[in-house]
């Protein structure tokens, strides 16, 4: 599978990512997944301290214990959670950030992490703090890159002017289209990387679609009604169709057309769900007329919330 360089740091991360909250709490499921994804060519796992209070960790880190020199580590750090009573907060501080990153290296059973985020940030926080713990982790050794995980404009914006990030993990797809409108291209500029998150937006975009539609839909989905979502889907079908894909592929690929995005990030709970994943074509780019037919028929929608003007 191809790999592609994360940020200007020396990372290659596979053009899909592994993302591992969806693994479930069974251990030798979760390896069983994990060992398939590696020999598919993925090489990027991405999970949280957040994901079932530390137990996808604890998971994953037993899982990759053979396999660590073979895997691009990411975990995510920030919400400030108590195991035992399972209740959180938003913490971004320093002192924080550095016990909680230590705390992932203890559940993952490795002494560093290739890629560590900060789970979401706001503009009310002491963003140039939570840098310096980041920075003092690097220097350490504790982590090899940092970024963030983030919808919000206002915060993305911030962290590209006054950090040293490598990427950003954002909502990316054929239905949720606002990073196009100013992110993306300002990201490519900075030499910062963008992981794409949640690409079969909740299984719409997926072979399974119109269930999906019905099932978690119902209200619709970011700005289309859930009639426009039923329509839309039925105009993917035929045009994918028509290419000789499927909107599954397409879903997973659209994303990796703009050059500032480095992999997609799918979930899969389930053998057959990873191996509808794996079995897609990224090294062939969509082609030119199908890209463009595509960014026709679905909207550019725009960022509402967290805006810098």
């Amino acid at each position: 599978m191809r790999k592609n360089r994360l940020g200007k740091s020396d990372i290659e991360m596979s053009a899909l990512t592994l993302g591992c909250m969806s693994l479930g709490t069974n251990k030798q499921h979760a390896k069983a997944m994990i060992d398939r994804a590696i020999d598919a060519g993925i090489n990027h796992l991405d999970t949280a301290d957040l994901y079932d209070f530390g137990w996808n960790e604890e998971i994953v880190g037993d899982a990759i214990q053979d396999k660590r020199h073979q895997i691009v580590l990411s975990t995510k750090v920030g919400n400030h959670f108590n195991q035992k009573n399972k209740e959180w907060y938003w913490d971004p501080s320093k002192q924080y950030i550095k016990n909680a990153v230590k705390n992932s290296l203890k559940r993952l059973q490795t002494d560093y992490l290739d890629f560590c985020m900060l789970h979401g940030g706001t503009i009310e926080d002491p963003i140039d703090e939570t840098i310096e713990a980041f920075e003092s982790l690097k220097q350490a050794g504790y982590i090899r890159a940092y970024g963030i995980s983030s919808i919000r404009p206002n915060v993305i914006h911030e962290y590209v002017k006054r950090s040293n990030i490598d990427g950003v993990m954002m909502q990316y797809s054929l239905l949720d289209r606002r990073p196009e409108e100013e992110i993306l291209d300002l990201l490519h500029k900075n030499h910062i990387s963008v992981l794409a998150r949640g690409p079969l937006a909740k299984g719409i975009l997926s072979k399974h679609g119109s269930a999906q539609i019905e099932k978690k839909a119902s209200n619709g989905y970011l700005d289309y009604s859930m009639s426009e979502l039923t329509a839309l889907f039925e105009r993917l079908k035929s045009l994918v169709d028509a290419n000789g894909s499927s909107i599954h592929e397409i879903a997973l690929t659209y994303p990796l057309l703009h050059p500032a995005v480095v992999t997609t990030v799918f979930g899969a709970s389930s053998i057959n769900q990873l191996e509808e994943a794996i079995e897609i074509d990224v090294q062939t780019p969509i082609y030119k007329d199908l890209y463009n037919n595509l960014q026709q028929i679905t909207r550019l929608n725009t960022y509402t919330n967290h805006r810098i003007y």
